[in-house]
């Protein structure tokens, strides 16, 4: 590796149509030949995002920022899906578009039905986008970044990570399986849905299975809002956006509290190694967004949401490239808001 290159790991957050963020956030990274990443976790979209990256890597920095345009094109309103699964890809964003304004709110809240009943052929329009972008044979035994796939055990609630060496478009399929959509995926018998649950996105096999120390959190879901919410719509938002924080927040409290130790002389164990921590993302660009545009799949909204992400991991870039390797640029503290913060 030349001195001028630095490695880092991502992890991407999941977040429907918001991670085209994410996208744009890669293209950013893959342009810049300063930056080899070497491992990538992520949860639904991210995981999405993850995958497709990895493959077009296989072929070389510009076979990957086309694989991830390609993708997002197809599964896009102008992209190409299959003609028998576009209308059931409208109806469902018809549908829960709808239930984000206050009379459609308490129409579907009255009309309510399991995707079992709803889909019960369990046609999923985003596997075939998947297919089509990612050879899952070649992704398995080829080189490059190592990768963590975030699902959640229906039967347990926990967590569990898949890795470059097993992945399948199921895999990947139940990590991005929000149940109020899809049916949960079956792997070995076991169903399991979104990662988004219980890993959004997982730090942990980043800190144990790479040799990197400098991870980078592409963020989408808004830790903080500065404004109560009172309608019942804006309650289940604001719930939502929390309940797929709090894995991430969790883990971000267990990297301050081992780095306090080494810090502090207590922990030697060599185990254990002080994370360098950085975030792309919560820098407001994201906020303005309410959760229901999660669900706009028009190429004019995931485009401006890639511009953003380009704009954003630039602008990071040109800020912290010299703090790679050298310390961490999120305050962790400010994050938790722990006392004595900035």
């Amino acid at each position: 590796m030349s001195a001028s290159v630095k490695q880092v790991n991502l992890a991407l957050q999941g977040g429907g149509s918001h991670g085209a963020y994410s996208w744009g956030a890669l293209d950013a990274l893959l342009e810049d030949e300063r930056i080899e990443i070497v491992g990538v976790s992520g949860a639904s979209a991210g995981a999405m995002n993850a995958v497709v990256f990895a493959a077009g890597l296989q072929e070389g920095r510009t076979s990957a920022r086309r694989r991830l345009g390609e993708f997002w094109l197809s599964v896009s309103q102008e992209g190409a899906l299959p003609a028998v699964e576009r209308p059931l890809y409208e109806a469902w964003l018809r549908a829960w578009k709808a239930a984000f304004t206050p009379q459609g709110w308490v129409d579907a809240v009255s009309q309510v039905i399991s995707p079992y009943a709803f889909n019960p052929l369990n046609i999923d329009p985003l596997r075939g986008c998947l297919a089509a972008a990612v050879d899952f044979e070649a992704l398995r035994r080829g080189a490059g970044p190592k990768l963590f796939v975030a699902a959640t055990n229906v039967w347990t609630g926990q967590g569990e990570i898949f890795r470059r060496e097993v992945l399948t478009a199921d895999h990947v399929m139940a990590s991005a399986s929000l149940p109020r959509f899809f049916q949960a995926v079956e792997i070995g018998g076991v169903p399991y849905w979104d990662g988004g649950y219980s890993g959004n996105p997982p730090l942990w096999p980043l800190f144990y299975e790479t040799d990197c120390r400098d991870a980078i959190i592409v963020q989408i879901n808004p830790i903080e809002r500065r404004a109560t919410p009172r309608t019942a719509l804006e309650i289940g938002n604001r719930t939502d956006e929390i309940g797929f924080n709090a894995s991430l927040l969790a883990e971000l409290r267990a990297a301050d509290f081992v780095a306090r130790l080494i810090d502090d002389g207590v922990l030697n164990d060599p185990r254990y190694r002080r994370e360098f921590l950085h975030r792309i993302g919560g820098d407001g660009k994201l906020e303005t967004y309410g959760a229901e545009t999660k669900l706009d799949s028009s190429w004019t909204f995931l485009t401006t949401l890639r511009d953003l992400g380009r704009e954003s991991a630039k602008a990071w870039l040109a800020e912290n490239f010299d703090a790679i390797g050298e310390r961490s640029t999120l305050d962790v503290a400010r994050t938790l808001r722990k006392p004595g913060a900035r």
